[in-house]
């Protein structure tokens, strides 16, 4: 996951961490389509502090190959000896969400990072955040830390109505909810409804998280804006609809050449 030139970030190193194990706790519904794992053991003795919104990589055997299977994640929260990774629960289940679907208190994992947190500009004068139902721990996170003060928009898409969470957010930031119930088939789904919003005055710090297709369109929006700047911008695709994530690594590689 590349930063763009205007993200903030933190680091907790410049060495790469070590992989650790880490063991089930528990797990909670958190809605019908997002299961919420909290992982802990011996293995949170090293584990960096405060790394909500930043993601790690859990690796799941692989039958094909010695390399594992790495699927990327984000810390939705963190106490002091464990943290809690949200999971969007697909149908056709990939290695990941089959795993957190069956795994049971007691079994173990491994897990490499935790890499560079993605956290909005603070500064800025007003907060614009988009995404789809795999950035909402990301998008949790981001507004929980926000100012008192901040003002904007957030516009989240859920696969079904019961999907909406209650979300921790200063008075000025309108959420919109958007249901779609078959996601990564919209291309401008986001897009259409970011083009309903007043765009207000000042300075904006622009958080985007979803689909590669979608993701494509937000960009080639935003940066056609007159008078805009990309460093104001962080924009990311956490996935494509119809490849792995090795696949979509690949396809996302290529959006920086």
């Amino acid at each position: 996951m590349p930063l763009s030139p205007g993200a903030k970030y933190e680091s907790v190193s410049m060495s790469k961490p070590s992989p650790r194990e880490l063991t089930l706790l528990r797990k909670q519904q958190v809605t019908p389509n997002m299961l919420r794992l909290t992982l802990g053991g011996e293995g949170m003795a090293d584990f960096p502090e405060e790394q909500e919104s930043a993601y790690v990589k859990l690796m799941f055997p692989n039958t094909d190959s010695v390399k594992p299977i790495l699927r990327t994640y984000t810390v939705r929260a963190q106490r002091h000896d464990e943290i809690d990774i949200d999971f969007v629960i697909h149908e056709d289940g990939g290695p990941a969400s089959t795993w957190a679907t069956s795994a049971k208190a007691g079994d173990r994992i491994t897990v490499g990072g935790p890499g560079p947190k993605k956290l909005v500009d603070d500064s800025a004068d007003w907060f614009l955040i988009v995404g789809d139902m795999t950035a909402l721990p990301a998008i949790s996170v981001n507004l929980e830390l926000l100012p008192k003060h901040a003002r904007g928009y957030v516009i989240i898409e859920v696969i079904n109505e019961s999907d909406i969470q209650p979300l921790k957010t200063p008075d000025n930031i309108e959420i919109h909810w958007l249901i779609n119930p078959r996601p990564g088939t919209r291309d401008t789904f986001l897009l259409d409804k970011v083009r309903q919003l007043d765009w207000l005055k000042g300075r904006p710090s622009i958080w985007c998280a979803c689909e590669l297709t979608s993701m494509r369109k937000l960009r080639a929006h935003f940066r056609a804006l007159p008078n805009f700047d990309k460093k104001d911008l962080y924009i990311s695709s956490y996935w494509k609809l119809g490849v792995s994530e090795e696949e979509h690594k690949v396809l996302k590689r290529a959006e920086l050449n």
